[in-house]
């Protein structure tokens, strides 16, 4: 058993170590070209505006389409059988992947057998299977149903756009947090925290160097943040419990969109001994769907701040190298 768990403590380490070298080291000059304002970003990069969700705001409609910008006119997008994530599509459903780029005034893409095909133009897709139109789709965007949500009474503000009083190293641009490393100046056992996110758009970066950062639950355990829309939704990208658990589906919005985290922490509890009687766990809702259930908890985040499992802990933002900012911050103890 020991000898397992040494295993898997090396496996997790050297993920870890691989993911920080990729997010540091690029050959693509551009991959650290960042927006961190949506209309410059609209402004000055066309892609932009292609990037997203093409469907219906409502669930089980055919097919849905996600579209991820890749820099300089290139573009992967995913083919979702039922709808977009959250509104009918899930693991279960087909996900079929195309790429392509910018011709003239339209994106076109295929799959790689070209049995579909689809073209972008003025923010209306059309997806083609042998020939065949089976699907029009406009572009959307979604927000998530907790976005603005207020601190309801008994709960603590840790951050409402002014003051950075509760966090050691707090700093405020432009009325948001910064992701610089800041930890709660209190540490909590059980809690109710809601917190909003936005990752910046950067379109040349791939993998862990695409808006990396991190809200680490008592210091201990990690709700990952990343730009992962339309990504596979894994536990190292939005929505994961890094090295823990994958998220049930990536509800994971595009870049520069303002998405919700709603965690709802249960504590491990010990008896007199000191001998753990049930392990922390974690129900988690992103964008307002929940996508993992009372996880357990049974040891830390590859990288937590707070060692060890036992004692209350505080909020950690980890800084990962991308200008990830946070607002409307507020946590209910239990």
């Amino acid at each position: 058993m020991q000898s397992l768990i040494r295993v898997s403590l090396v496996a997790a380490l050297v993920l870890f170590a691989l993911e920080t070298r990729a997010a540091k080291r690029s050959k693509n000059p551009k991959a650290n070209l960042t927006w961190t304002d949506p209309i410059k970003a609209a402004e000055e990069d066309p892609d932009f505006s292609v990037q997203g969700e093409y469907g219906r705001p409502k669930a089980d409609q055919p097919w849905a389409v996600q579209v991820v910008a890749l820099g300089g006119g290139a573009f992967d997008a995913y083919l979702l059988e039922h709808g977009l994530p959250g509104l009918g599509w899930d693991k279960s459903k087909r996900r079929i992947k195309l790429s392509g780029k910018r011709d003239g005034d339209a994106v076109l893409l295929s799959s790689k057998d070209k049995v579909y095909r689809a073209s972008i133009r003025e923010g209306l897709l059309l997806v083609h299977e042998y020939g065949d139109t089976i699907a029009r789709l406009k572009r959307i965007q979604r927000k998530s149903p907790t976005l603005g949500k207020m601190a309801p009474a008994g709960a603590i503000v840790l951050f409402d756009g002014g003051s950075a009083a509760e966090w050691d190293k707090g700093k405020v641009v432009d009325g948001l947090l910064a992701n610089n490393d800041v930890t709660t100046k209190r540490k909590f056992g059980s809690y109710h925290l809601h917190l909003e996110f936005r990752t910046p758009y950067k379109p040349f970066a791939r993998g862990q160097g695409r808006g990396n950062s991190g809200v680490y639950h008592q210091g201990r355990f990690e709700t990952q943040v990343l730009d992962a829309f339309g990504l596979e939704g894994r536990m190292n990208e939005t929505g994961g419990i890094y090295s823990i658990a994958h998220p049930r589906i990536n509800m994971c919005l595009p870049p520069l969109s303002w998405q919700t985290y709603d965690v709802d922490f249960m504590a491990a509890t010990y008896d007199k001994e000191g001998k753990v009687t049930k392990n922390a766990s974690m129900t988690v809702k992103l964008n307002g769907v929940e996508i993992h259930k009372d996880q357990e908890l049974k040891k830390t985040t590859t990288a937590a701040r707070t060692k060890g499992l036992q004692g209350k802990g505080p909020i950690y933002l980890q800084h990962h190298g991308n200008p990830v900012f946070y607002r409307n911050i507020w946590i209910i103890e239990k």
